[in-house]
């Protein structure tokens, strides 16, 4: 078994599908900015978490969670959609000149609770998006033509804990970026952002909401 070709495949499969720029990129950054690194870093875990179930699902060819979620679909876009207009409201009206004022004061509060909230939000938006299973089954369909991952259960145990590894990697990557880049930000620039990172993740998640109609139509 060419083991170095497992964990390095995996790997890529876990940062080619956390990659791409949308909303739970979005989110990641915007935690970063405004409650510091570890709680922008947790989001994305909560995001890796997600992967993490897809790639168990793909991985080992459970086809009836497959079909579950394929079933689900619809239900789930309208999940997703509905999460994403909530969370880029309470975004925007958080980024308000009064809020901002003291940005982390809902970490004072309670820490591990705002910790939790950012893990759950992005965790929910990833296990609610059908079309990440469909990549993730693309993904590793591409990977077995390369190596048999299915030889062993130990070997694709170890390709689903590579892509979980992958994702978790570019997050820290993304909030490490994102954390350095904080340092030459001001506070009126900061605010701009957040109300902007609102917006978009606002009607990113209108954009979903009506495809996810249209296609129930």
């Amino acid at each position: 078994m060419d083991w170095a070709t497992l964990i390095g495949g995996g790997l890529v499969i876990g940062i080619l599908v956390a990659a791409p720029i949308g909303p739970v990129n979005l989110i990641c950054i915007r935690r970063t900015l405004t409650y510091g690194q570890l709680n922008g870093f947790m989001a994305g875990m909560g995001a890796a978490c997600g992967d993490g179930i897809f790639a168990v699902v793909s991985g080992f060819g459970i086809t009836a969670v497959f079909q579950l979620i394929e079933d689900m679909g619809i239900f789930l876009k309208l999940i997703g959609a509905l999460i994403l207009m909530v969370y880029g409201y309470r975004a925007f009206i958080a980024a308000a000149p009064q809020v901002m004022a003291h940005p982390d004061e809902s970490m004072h509060r309670g820490e591990a609770g705002a910790l939790a909230v950012a893990v759950a939000a992005t965790f929910a938006l990833t296990i609610t998006n059908p079309a990440t299973l469909v990549g993730f089954a693309a993904s590793f369909a591409g990977l077995q033509s390369i190596v048999d991952f299915h030889a062993s259960l130990l070997a694709t145990f170890v390709v689903v804990v590579s892509v979980f590894g992958g994702s978790v990697l570019w997050w820290f990557v993304v909030t490490e970026i994102t954390a350095i880049f904080h340092k030459t930000i001001g506070p009126e620039t900061l605010r701009r952002m957040n109300q902007g990172s609102g917006i978009l993740i606002f009607l990113t998640g209108l954009v979903f909401l009506g495809y996810a109609v249209w296609q129930r139509i």
